[in-house]
This record gives C-alpha cells, sequence and structure tokens, in this order.
C-alpha cells in the first residue's frame, strides 16, 4: 500500500509534529509514504517515516533529484512543476491531507475525482453552494488518519 501526504512547503511547528507523527504511523502500519519530496509537511512526514523504519518515495517538481529533502529513498523526478501533484495523487492508494495551500487543495480535488480517499488533519473545509460534498474524511489525530486511510483503502 502507498499513502500519499500531500500539505504546503511552509507550515507551523504544531503542523511540522503532526506531520512526523502521521509519517510515523504509515511506516508501523507497514504502507510506503508518497510526497512532494521536500520541505515543510513532506519532509516532515518523511522524517517521521524514516525514523521508524518506513519507506519513502519522493515526486520531485523540478529536474533534479537533488532537491528531494534528505528523508526520501526512491525519487521520481518530472520536470513538471506543480503538475506534479497529479503523480503524487495517482500514485497513491489513499492520501492523508495535512493543512496546505492551494496546491494540495488541487491534490484533493484530483484524489476526489479519482475516487482516492481523503483524510484530513487540519485541512480544507470544502463546501458546494453551503452545504458539504461527501469526500475528506476527517481525522482527529495522526493515529486516526492512517487508520482511517487504511480503513478506506482495504
Amino acid at each position: 500500500m502507498q499513502i500519499g501526504v500531500i500539505g504546503s512547503n511552509r507550515c507551523s511547528e504544531e503542523i511540522v509534529k503532526i506531520a512526523t507523527d502521521v509519517g510515523r504511523e504509515i511506516a508501523r502500519s507497514g504502507a510506503t509514504l508518497v510526497c512532494g519530496g521536500m520541505e515543510g509537511v513532506m519532509e516532515a512526514a518523511a522524517r517521521g517515516a524514516k525514523e521508524e523504519g518506513g519507506r519513502t518515495i519522493g515526486i520531485l517538481p523540478g529536474f533534479n533529484k537533488k532537491q528531494a529533502n534528505k528523508y526520501i529513498d526512491f525519487f521520481i523526478v518530472t520536470g513538471m512543476g506543480e503538475g506534479r501533484n497529479v503523480i503524487v495523487v495517482k500514485s497513491s492508494d489513499a492520501i492523508i491531507a495535512i493543512a496546505g495551500g492551494s496546491g494540495t487543495l488541487s491534490e484533493i480535488a484530483f484524489a476526489l475525482n479519482a475516487s482516492i480517499p481523503v483524510v484530513g488533519l487540519n485541512t480544507w473545509d470544502l463546501r458546494i453552494s453551503g452545504r458539504k460534498p461527501e469526500g475528506i474524511i476527517r481525522a482527529r489525530s495522526a493515529k486516526d488518519a492512517v487508520k482511517k486511510a487504511l480503513t478506506m483503502i482495504k
């Protein structure tokens, strides 16, 4: 199983802690972590996974694998900029969205469109004409987020 972790490349210490804990839980579950391979949420989650002996894949926006954070095991160099967001999503069996900006929102949309489960921690609250659509499953903690992602995969 591959669980994608999405979120901003700049974030607060609180979000870094949440992302690190999500990475740890993904590794403990035996799944592989997929992310954009850069800083912020991506680096924190990858670090957490590596601390627990997990595997990490970084889908990089540029042309050089050296732009990846030091916790990435496998590099996919796309040269696609933000277009790589589709690859992050399509390479994942489920997505965990942690906080995030407009790039994270695009990844959530790609996942929902592809019927890939999305679990959210402190992330976007989507509404259509004032009502919440089906889609983002809310989690209360890193452990809860990974448990929900795994349940949705199975």
